[in-house]
Order: structure tokens, then sequence, then C-alpha cells
């Protein structure tokens, strides 16, 4: 058997992996769609319309997944916590946040050990972005 010279096989990011900006394009927008209607979640969003919004999430969740760089082209270093800290997250938000997100994973049926390692992800990002109590 002939060994592969070593730097010739490069693996697929996990962006790559589950679809590219198609899947998070579907992901974010369907997330979008539940919070869209959502009494808690709906007054976050100041711009009357999300489209805005959903850009901006899905163009951070490829970057971040292995993507283009196109979020910190537009808009530097995500700073997550800072661009949050205006609005009260407290734990029904999380909880109503997570509910959408669920819906919006589900419908993308990616294969176990993908859709376990966004999760996992997703439940982590929900959690640090909690700054308010109750």
């Amino acid at each position: 058997m002939t060994e592969i010279p070593r730097g010739t096989v490069q693996e697929q990011t996990f962006y790559e992996q589950v679809g590219g900006e198609e899947t998070f394009r579907r992901l974010v927008h369907r997330f979008y769609q539940g919070v869209a209607g959502d009494p808690l979640l709906r007054p976050m969003y100041p711009e009357e319309d999300l489209g805005p919004a959903e850009d901006r999430f899905a163009t951070f969740l490829m970057q971040y997944w292995g993507g283009p760089r196109i979020y910190s082209e537009a808009r530097g270093h995500p700073r997550l916590r800072m661009r949050h800290a205006p609005f009260a997250v407290d734990r029904a938000a999380h909880d109503a946040w997570l509910k959408h997100m669920r819906d919006a994973v589900d419908e993308l049926e990616l294969a176990p050990e993908h859709e376990r390692q966004l999760w996992d992800y997703l439940v982590y990002a929900a959690a640090s972005m909690v700054n308010t109590a109750g």
C-alpha cells in the first residue's frame, strides 16, 4: 500500500460536511421564522425587517464552522457578549431561543454526529449570552 504524503489530504470543515452556505442559511431562516412570532424574543430585534439580523447570524455561523469570513470582513471581531449586552437576556429568553433553534436544527436532518456537535455549540452559546437574572 502506498502512503499518502503528509499534507495532501485536506479534511473538510464542519461547514463543508453539513452542506455549506445553504445549510446554514436554512437553519437561520427557520430559526427567525420562530423568532418573528415570539413575544419574548421579537422585541430584541429593533429592525422592522429581520432580514439583516438573519444575514448577520448566518454569516457568523458559517464563519465559525469553517466557511467564508464574510462576517468578520463586514463587522470585525464577533464580540458576541458585547453585542448582546444591550438586551436583557434571562433564562426565559435563553429557553425561547433554544426552542426555536431546536426546531430549526431538527428540520435540517443532519447526521447524528453533526447534529450533536452543532447542538452542543448552540446550547453553550445560548448559556453564554445570559446576562440577566430570572
